[in-house]
């Protein structure tokens, strides 16, 4: 069982529910430490004031809020805690709406909620109400010293809370869409841009993508601590195609290539570019010292 990050209620009109809030993501990051590179050692930081030059205790360090350039207003714990009123360890709703009327770019991270000891009933009751409306909940509620914005939604018969920005925190596009007429792009590229897309259209399985530069950052950290010598790669800045029309034919017939063997694919045939990235896509691993032979045996064997 997962530890709690947090733990209040939600507030539906008069009703409570007690929940306990757990993270939904657990990221795969590789970790990297600092050291001097003569030695070896660990890179240590101090905390130090820089009026005194000398390291400060941590019972001396206080948050504070800088009012005017070289003003600054110390906070206190209790000032915090003024702070949050009526939200603070409530999960408060405040409307119920559609989830797909939602931006996706309002959601910033995932939780799950999980009922605390004597309210599975009432928790029960909430997510049973939630899944017959096929609604999400809006709501406020306070963590880590900050009031957030949040979307509590059903999924799997599990209360899931997406954190969201506020309104103001979204910066709007502007300027950044480039100034094109309807005329100024071609019926026929717009209509082999849309062949494109129904070519590469199918169903939403996350399971297929994998964190391929992760994986291959672990073989080149495997190859150095072998003492192997790691082959520079050559890197080019991408560029927008010169002829629109034909790299969208060239795209087309990429896509209708990639047939699997057993719809009579030849992967022989195929360059060793393109084995590659099937072999990314397939998450096989030491690809990146593959021969094109290697490749195709190992593409045939996934």
């Amino acid at each position: 069982m997962p530890r709690a990050l947090w733990t209040g209620a939600i507030s539906f009109g008069l009703v409570n529910v007690p929940v306990r809030m757990y993270s939904a993501i657990s990221e795969h990051k590789l970790h990297f430490n600092y050291i001097h590179e003569k030695d070896g050692s660990r890179i240590g930081y101090e905390k130090v004031c820089k009026k005194e030059g000398k390291p400060v205790p941590e019972d001396e360090i206080v948050k504070a809020f800088e009012w005017e350039k070289g003003e600054y207003v110390p906070m206190r714990d209790e000032d915090f805690e003024k702070a949050q009123e009526d939200t603070y360890k409530s999960i408060d709703i405040r409307d119920f709406v559609d989830y797909e009327a939602i931006d996706p770019i309002y959601f910033e991270r995932t939780y799950y909620l999980g009922p605390q000891e004597g309210a599975e009933k009432v928790y029960a009751l909430l997510v049973r109400a939630m899944e017959e409306s096929g609604r999400a909940a809006i709501a406020k509620f306070v963590m880590r010293d900050r009031q957030s914005l949040g979307c509590v939604r059903v999924a799997d018969g599990t209360l899931v809370l997406e954190k969201m920005y506020f309104a103001d925190e979204i910066r709007k596009p502007e300027g950044l869409a480039p100034d094109i007429k309807k005329g100024d792009v071609d019926k026929r590229e717009v209509e082999m841009a849309q062949a494109l897309i129904d070519k590469l259209y199918g169903p939403f399985e996350p399971e297929q993508y994998k964190d391929t530069y992760r994986d291959t950052l672990c073989e080149i950290i495997k190859a150095k601590r072998a003492g192997e010598t790691i082959a520079e790669p050559k890197a080019e800045q991408p560029k927008a195609a010169p002829d629109l029309m034909a790299a969208l034919k060239a795209s087309l017939e990429g896509v209708t290539a990639e047939q699997p063997v057993s719809n009579g694919g030849d992967l022989s045939k195929l360059s060793k570019d393109e084995l590659y990235k099937r072999a990314q896509k397939a998450d096989i691993s030491g690809r990146a010292d593959m021969t094109k032979d290697e490749l195709v045996e190992a593409l045939g064997a996934a």
